[in-house]
């Protein structure tokens, strides 16, 4: 991960941002975390909304989402999981800091060959249309995302709190200590009973005792707020 500084125009940052950063992904990637997401993390997280003033409200930040094969990934999950869906309070914010993968994760318009890249033939049919030499996602389930360009190395001020945050494969791009601070300030914003994944080569028990990796599904996720920190 660079960190560019350079006080002319605007235009000319956002191209060496666009030039320098990695926008590799897929759908459904490692397929592990979407497996705990279905099997856990929700199931738990609607069972303990079930008493509050807001049982159907639920807040996903996709941090670093590229060209946003991830948060659709994760709305086609909770689609999966909640039959009345569209009768929720459900919001799946998908950032990043590259303005041409916001652009294009916005459109919600994939490649044949970015399709087939993890995308099982039962869920395009029913979440995609198919174009002339593409495929583009259903407006019900674009519907469930905002997009948004946003630098993790910023404050995240007017944030959260989220239910659940993806940020994964991005901070192996960041020195330790920037990499430390942003899954603290991720932390900061995140529910009490709210649960981060990362990526499957990525480790936090660096971060703070309170990132104490939980396992289910062959995936490795956190609860920071729920973990035991040693006194």
């Amino acid at each position: 991960y660079c960190k560019a500084r350079y006080d002319g125009e605007q235009e000319l940052r956002d191209k060496i941002v666009d030039a320098i950063t990695t926008n590799e992904t897929l759908f459904f990637r490692d397929t592990s975390p979407y497996e705990a997401l279905q099997h856990k993390s929700i199931p738990e997280l609607i069972d303990s909304k079930s008493n509050s003033l807001n049982p159907k409200r639920i807040r996903i930040w996709s941090a670093a989402c590229s060209t946003g094969q991830e948060p659709y990934s994760i709305a086609m999950v909770l689609n999966e999981l909640i039959p009345d869906i569209y009768s929720w309070d459900i919001q799946i914010l998908a950032t990043d800091i590259c303005d041409s993968a916001i652009e294009q994760a916005s459109l919600g318009l994939y490649s044949k060959f970015e399709i087939q890249r993890g995308m099982e033939q039962r869920l395009l049919s029913k979440y995609f249309t198919e174009t002339e030499n593409a495929w583009k996602v259903k407006d019900e389930l674009r519907g469930l995302i905002a997009f948004k360009k946003i630098n993790l190395m910023k404050p995240f001020t007017g944030m959260g709190p989220f239910d659940i945050i993806f940020c994964r494969n991005v901070a192996i791009y960041f020195d330790d200590e920037d990499r430390k601070d942003m899954f603290r300030r991720m932390a900061a914003i995140l529910d009490p009973h709210g649960y981060m994944f990362v990526g499957s080569s990525e480790s936090l028990s660096d971060v703070g005792p309170e990132f104490t990796p939980l396992h289910h599904c062959n995936s490795i996720f956190y609860q920071p707020h729920q973990s035991p920190v040693s006194t």
